[in-house]
């Protein structure tokens, strides 16, 4: 009776994962419901958002491991049967794989359990098994062969453990004590705020949250106010179809609810990421539909005034949305981000040249300006400012902005590795961009490294420590210095362990560095 009893609590206790009471019976211990939103998975180097019709989209792909992804609490020993369905449209057929990254003390190894060929516009089930090693943290994600740039949907993800007899155990993921690490918001609360980016899915997860809440003041949303999260297509289509304005545009914040709520609800401010992207709608993360006549793909394009009445509009629905809910916990916005080409250094030719032309960033923050709450500051964001060509091209643009009176700041992407690009490069790009009298935010930091050695972690402490010194030099124009995640697992960069605190929430020499950059 108690060994029933305790398969019973086991079963239970994986209910919140998305398994109905039957289905946990049968030993469905998950299954995956995109009705509601994006169900705990994330991207893993991409972008995936929930789709109308009860799926998961993954776009914005440049290698074979960009993939939909989720944590699961697996028990060792423990064999697991694994499904999922897939579709993509773009290529005759497709390799795919089911692939779990587990870590043991931080270090993350792979494996590949199922695997499958998905012919264009086909569903094709993937099925396998797998048996649940000896590791801390269990991460099960849907990958391609060959194919890099493939955008794909998944359903009906689903994990049975028939056999499994023991309680399931929380992941061996520990902070350590509020008191015996320092706050790094209290450090530089004389100078800027200190954040991080946070995906959505984090804040079902206490570690995460406590650690939010000990260390900073300011958050990003990782993926969930990009356009491909914000934008209603069909609620555009539909405003579109009943009153026959081609300019009305439709949003919904449906996927950063748990990061707004949170915010409020504790205090902390929200940098909103991001209104627009300058790259074509699969890269930047923006909705096709936008662009075409009655938001349908298969129409022409839209006319510049039809545009620009269409950026109007979305741009008011995010401010009066955000405000109506959540007042004053936006307190910035990148309101454009990475338009500038890499290799011209020119603004990088897109659908957003296309339709609108190269005054599109001009007429963004135009009605950003015409509709932001007081206070609320608006940024450019970009990558590589580093590097001087591409600083340059960067600088134009800020100066044509600038010009006109409705920019606020720049936003340095600063995603380092330990020995590129040099301090001297870097302290010469704060140096030129800050002379612009602009201000400055340091929006995405993280360092790479080549391993999870001691002398990886104590190279990647002297870097993280050389950049704070720059920063602080400058803390009179910075409002914000955020790194890109909050542990090296949930990093995008996770195979080069870029960030300040493990996979297991502790503090990595390179938190220690940040907190004190003099005492490296």
């Amino acid at each position: 009776m108690k060994k029933t009893l305790l398969c019973l609590m086991m079963i239970l206790c994986l209910l919140p994962f998305g398994a109905t009471a039957e289905e946990a019976a049968e030993g469905t211990l998950y299954a995956s419901d995109f009705s509601q939103g994006e169900d705990g998975w994330y991207g893993r180097g991409a972008t995936s958002f929930a789709t109308p019709d009860g799926t998961l989209m993954t776009v914005g792909r440049t290698s074979d491991w960009n993939s939909p992804g989720r944590d699961f609490q697996l028990e060792r020993n423990t064999e697991y049967s694994l499904s999922v369905e897939v579709k993509q449209e773009e290529t005759e057929s497709a390799n795919f794989m089911i692939s779990v990254a587990h870590s043991l003390s931080g270090l993350e190894s792979y494996e590949n359990l199922a695997f499958g060929s998905a012919k264009r516009g086909e569903w094709t089930t993937l099925t396998g098994s797998y048996t649940a090693g000896n590791y801390d943290t269990f991460v099960l994600y849907v990958e391609t062969t060959g194919a890099a740039n493939l955008a794909f949907e998944i359903r009906n993800f689903t994990v049975k453990a028939p056999g499994a007899t023991e309680e399931v155990r929380e992941p061996a993921m520990e902070i350590e004590a509020a008191d015996s690490i320092p706050s790094l918001k209290e450090i530089y609360a004389d100078k800027f705020d200190f954040g991080t980016a946070v995906p959505g899915f984090a804040f079902r997860t206490p570690q995460a949250t406590a650690l939010i809440l000990q260390q900073f003041n300011i958050l990003t949303p990782e993926n969930e106010l990009k356009p491909n999260s914000v934008l209603d297509v069909n609620a555009s289509k539909k405003l579109v179809k009943e009153t026959g304005d081609e300019t009305q545009a439709a949003v919904h914040l449906n996927d950063a609810l748990p990061l707004l709520n949170f915010a409020k609800q504790n205090g902390l401010k929200v940098h909103g990421h991001v209104m627009l992207w300058g790259k074509n709608p699969r890269e930047g993360q923006t909705p096709e539909a936008f662009f075409h006549e009655g938001y349908d793909t298969s129409k022409p394009l839209v006319s510049r005034e039809v545009m620009l009445g269409r950026l109007e509009n979305y741009i008011r629905s995010i401010f009066e949305a955000t405000e109506m809910d959540w007042p004053g916990v936006i307190v910035s916005w990148d309101v454009l981000n990475e338009a500038v080409d890499d290799n011209t250094h020119e603004l990088r030719s897109c659908i957003w040249t296309q339709v609108i032309g190269e005054d599109y960033p001009n007429r963004a923050f135009e009605y950003a300006r015409k509709y932001a709450p007081e206070g609320v500051r608006l940024f450019y964001n970009d990558y590589s400012t580093a590097y001087q060509g591409k600083r340059s091209g960067i600088i134009k643009l800020l100066q044509s902005l600038i010009a006109e009176g409705n920019i606020d700041g720049y936003g340095f992407q600063m995603h380092h590795a330990v020995a590129d690009p040099s301090m001297e490069m870097i302290r010469d790009s704060l140096q030129e961009i800050g002379d612009l009298g602009l201000r400055l935010r340091v929006s995405e930091l993280d360092v790479k490294t080549s391993g999870n050695t001691e002398s990886s972690f104590e190279a990647q402490a002297k870097k993280y420590a050389n950049i704070m010194k720059q920063l602080i030099t400058r803390s009179e124009q910075i409002d914000a210095v955020q790194v890109w995640g909050l542990n090296d697992r949930m990093s995008w960069l996770s195979a080069n362990y870029p960030l300040l605190f493990d996979a297991n929430w502790n503090p990595k020499p390179a938190f220690w560095a940040v907190a004190d950059p003099n005492g490296v």
